[in-house]
């Protein structure tokens, strides 16, 4: 009944390893911006290599299968941590997987060579709870994002990478130097079986937590401005527009001066230019927690909340003088540009979002008529602040 339940466990983990792998590729086929999905099929695939490799040594123990089977298993592991590092921070990892996989490859092979393959098989497991490890903290970084499915996710891992470790302090405790066959022992069996339950909860999770990034990032595109990277109007009015807005709250307007001019001066591309500068203006002169939108074209709007005249005042005049003396360079030479502003406050018991918005456009075209290139302020009537 035992040899049963352990070749059904390693039956489970290869069949679970290999239906994972090629979900995750054909994720990654219809989809192929998420690149970290093809880094964790290869690595799902180097797992389903390594099962096959150690099913044969089981039956017929020999140095050459060891060697294949950690390399394999390893080298799958080695990817599964890269494709979680690509998931936390969009970068490729090809040079930390190659390495890992590297020292790992050749610090658990070497001692097979020596006939050692006791130490081999302690430093397969500690290699492989050290990557597992590597792999949770990965997720566990990253965690802010959607707490609850990547916190599962972590625990498995973190469950899994014991269960290796567990393998290592047996071997290490009983010193079994040399075994001449695959280790057998307690640690092993809830190994197989905290494998068997790890490929299964992290690849459901894991593919949950994608779909639910995708879904994430269309809500976020939704609301974003492509070229300035800024919130459009509609996530502006979404997160605006159904609140009233009180006294010590100030939305300012901004509309770039003859934009329309550079536009047909020096083209679209040079324009384009000019909008992302006076963007990273604006984000630069706000805090974080500032809201910042291009509402259309060349006009943007900033919300400040818990502020008072003065303070909206000196921060639309610092983000007019920062741009007046920004030098904008493009192929064939540089521009200076200006903008004109206007800032209107909220009210007593609260006044609609578009009511507010609207005073501050009034006052950008007392601006404007005021001979641009400055702020005005909207008051009960419109007064000129320069």
């Amino acid at each position: 009944m035992m040899v049963l339940d352990y070749w059904t466990l390693l039956l489970a983990i290869g069949l679970s390893a290999f239906c994972l792998a090629g979900t995750l590729f054909a994720a990654w086929l219809a989809a192929r911006v998420e690149r970290f999905m093809l880094s964790w099929s290869v690595g799902m695939w180097a797992v389903v290599a390594a099962v096959v490799f150690y099913s044969v040594y089981v039956k017929a123990p020999s140095a050459i299968l060891a060697g294949c089977w950690f390399v394999a298993l390893l080298t799958g592991f080695s990817f599964i941590w890269g494709a979680a590092y690509r998931y936390r921070t969009d970068r490729p990892g090809r040079v930390t997987t190659v390495r890992a996989a590297a020292v790992g490859c050749t610090v658990t092979v070497a001692p097979l060579i020596f006939g050692l393959d006791g130490v081999g098989f302690i430093a397969l497991n500690l290699c492989a709870a050290t990557l597992l490890a590597l792999t949770a903290s990965e997720y566990w970084r990253c965690r802010a994002e959607a707490p609850l499915p990547t916190v599962g996710i972590v625990v498995l891992y973190a469950l899994t990478a014991v269960s290796f470790a567990l393998c290592a302090a047996v071997l290490l405790s009983e010193r079994r130097w040399v075994l001449g066959h695959a280790p057998q022992n307690w640690a092993e069996n809830v190994n197989l079986v905290m494998s068997v339950i790890g490929i299964t909860g992290i690849g459901a999770m894991s593919l949950a937590l994608n779909q639910w990034r995708i879904a994430s990032r269309h809500r976020r595109d939704a609301m974003t401005d492509a070229l300035t990277g800024l919130l459009n109007r509609r996530a502006l009015f979404d997160r605006y527009g159904a609140q009233p807005v009180g006294p010590h709250t100030a939305v300012l307007a901004f509309d770039l001066d003859g934009f329309k001019a550079i536009n047909d001066r020096h083209g679209h591309a040079v324009g384009d230019r000019v909008l992302r500068v006076f963007a990273s203006v604006l984000s630069d002169a706000c805090r974080h927690t500032d809201t910042i939108a291009r509402l259309g074209g060349e006009e943007f709007a900033v919300v400040l909340d818990r502020t008072v005249a003065d303070r909206a005042t000196a921060i639309a005049e610092r983000i007019r003088k920062t741009f007046e003396t920004s030098i904008i360079q493009f192929d064939g030479g540089s521009i200076h540009c200006t903008v004109s502003a206007g800032i209107a406050f909220g009210r007593e018991g609260g006044a609609p979002f578009d009511t507010v918005l609207n005073g501050a456009d009034k006052a950008l075209y007392a601006s404007k008529r005021g001979g641009r290139n400055r702020v005005s302020l909207a008051t009960d009537g419109l007064r000129l602040v320069v």
